[in-house]
């Protein structure tokens, strides 16, 4: 019998909420920029400046990101070889039902009746003890990979007039299309998978974002 594989899917990859989150935390990240840029007597200069700056600054926190979400990956498979080894030495029938119980989904649990939880337990005892050490897996590295490329991406329509445009105004204008598109439809995403209205979240969302920016810029951020 092969060790039982402790292991958590790639969720910030495969999970539509959580490729949301990024996405709008690397779009306000890079409207703190643009919109910090006065138009009217920005040069050359003053626009590399702040391309340089956001996207700086979405690649590091872009890093960043990827590194907690291994720390956080890897904590739960902690947890998750935890709660295996205490159902594993638990004798007590009641009480490895509730730990497997208290595992599982609400849902899930709610549904489970106590000789199923039992065949659980049985199952579970008759498995070899797995590792002692918790490893980074491949689908962990896919993971963090995809939460840097989603941070870090969504930096790029948002910069783009700027690099093709003369123009700051007309550049500026354009970029803040975009985001508001972006955001948008990021927002109608999250509205259509919580099963809300996706018009006004998608709208919401817009507005949301455009108070966080302010904010933080009205702090010095």
């Amino acid at each position: 019998m092969s060790l039982p594989h402790i292991s958590r899917p790639s969720k910030s990859v495969l999970d539509p909420i959580a490729r949301i989150s990024e996405v709008l935390f690397g779009l306000i990240m890079v409207l703190t920029f643009t919109l910090s840029l006065n138009a009217a007597q920005a040069g050359q200069s003053e626009v590399r400046t702040m391309l340089l700056g956001a996207l700086g600054c979405n690649l590091a926190w872009g890093i960043i990101d990827a590194a907690f979400y291994l720390m956080t990956s890897e904590a739960e498979k902690g947890e998750d070889l935890k709660a295996f080894r205490a159902v594993r030495s638990e004798d007590n029938p009641q009480a490895a039902q509730r730990i497997i119980a208290d595992a599982l989904p609400p849902v899930i649990a709610s549904v489970m009746q106590p000789a199923e939880l039992e065949a659980v337990h049985q199952h579970l005892k008759q498995l070899p003890e797995p590792s002692r050490y918790i490893r980074i897996s491949r689908d962990d590295c896919i993971g963090a990979a995809g939460v840097f490329l989603a941070v870090f991406l969504s930096t790029l329509p948002v910069v783009i007039p700027f690099t093709f445009m003369h123009d700051v105004s007309r550049a500026l204008r354009i970029s803040n299309g975009i985001a508001v598109v972006l955001l948008f439809v990021a927002g109608f995403y999250y509205g259509r998978i919580t099963e809300r209205s996706p018009m006004l979240l998608g709208l919401g969302m817009v507005v949301l974002a455009f108070m966080i920016v302010g904010m933080t810029m009205a702090l010095g951020g």
